[in-house]
């Protein structure tokens, strides 16, 4: 399929062109990246704007549970769901089980939603890299909510924040000395904290957590892009699907006032700065690893391990002879 039939069938809701669209830009290779990029220009200003929603939570809180339960929501709103989610890579093999389809059965079988699961590939974030791009093509394949959960809570994780419109944290019912667990930056990022598993047994508990949560959001400063409220922390039960549709209208309420506040927009355009500025960096790095300079730097990396030079001295040298203008 060439990239002028992959964009007609995306823009027509295909959604086999659309996965096979998101394994081509997802290619480290040289050729598919040239062809990604191709596919992506000419589907700028296509299809919608969806909502992006950023999923993050510790691992067992019920994410998958949630996305799943929260899309079947949607889907019966007559909304159109993508989910993207990705799964820890092995440091060691690089494999990754990818198992988001079969733990959201349900989910996967309706027609208004896909799920696609993709590799970390050790990328830090707790998001794959080509994340974003998988976004867009999303985006120009009519979907009207997307969906990205992250491998799960770390302070790296706020990376999600800077391809979302909005920033969910999913947590489980604890005691306060969970509070000391989550990093003060992706508190910051979170838009609304969701205290999941509020059902049965552990109900009580759950609303003592989103008291001591919603103790210290208010300890934060507050951020210029939030109305009064926000953010916030609620319960809510995947399981018994409660709490649910009042998450989805505080969220909806938040984003109808960014928008008219202005402050939508200006969130999409830091966004796609940030991503031209990482798109830099990283091809920087690729070039480093091209020869001649990976010979360099593995001549470097040796007088380093020696003890001959110091790693910023070596760096410095580093960049000195092979990005010199």
């Amino acid at each position: 399929m060439d990239i002028t039939q992959m964009r007609d069938k995306i823009l027509k809701q295909d959604r086999r062109a659309l996965a096979r669209a998101i394994t081509l830009v997802e290619s480290g290779r040289e050729d598919h990246r040239a062809q990604a990029s191709a596919l992506l220009e000419s589907l700028r200003g296509a299809g919608k704007q969806a909502l992006r929603v950023g999923l993050s939570g510790t691992p067992g809180v019920g994410k998958s549970t949630f996305i799943e339960s929260f899309g079947m929501m949607l889907t019966a709103k007559g909304l159109r769901v993508a989910v993207l989610a990705v799964d820890p890579s092995s440091a060691r093999s690089g494999g990754s089980i990818l198992g988001d389809k079969t733990r959201m059965e349900q989910l996967s079988r309706d027609p208004n939603a896909f799920i696609r699961p993709s590799p970390s590939q050790s990328h830090l974030g707790g998001v794959a890299r080509r994340t974003r791009e998988a976004v867009a093509l999303c985006e120009a394949a009519g979907f009207d909510v997307i969906l990205i959960e992250t491998v799960g809570v770390g302070q790296s994780e706020t990376v999600v924040a800077e391809m979302s419109d909005l920033f969910m944290l999913l947590l489980a019912p604890a005691g306060g000395d969970e509070l000391q667990g989550v990093k003060r930056g992706i508190m910051e990022m979170a838009d609304i904290i969701l205290v999941n598993k509020a059902d049965g047994d552990l109900k009580a508990a759950a609303m003592r957590t989103c008291a001591d949560y919603s103790g210290a959001l208010r300890l934060l400063r507050k951020r210029p892009q939030d109305p009064e409220g926000f953010p916030k922390a609620m319960t809510v039960s995947a399981l018994e699907e409660n709490g649910l549709a009042t998450a989805w209208n505080e969220m909806t309420a938040l984003v109808e006032w960014r928008r008219e506040t202005g402050h939508w927009d200006a969130r999409r355009a830091a966004q796609a700065r940030f991503w031209f500025e990482e798109e830099v960096r990283q091809g920087l790095l690729a070039k480093l690893r091209q020869s001649p300079a990976r010979e360099a730097m593995a001549a470097l990396a040796i007088e380093v391990e020696n003890g001959e030079t110091t790693p910023s001295r070596a760096a410095q040298r580093m960049l000195d002879e092979h990005l010199s203008s």
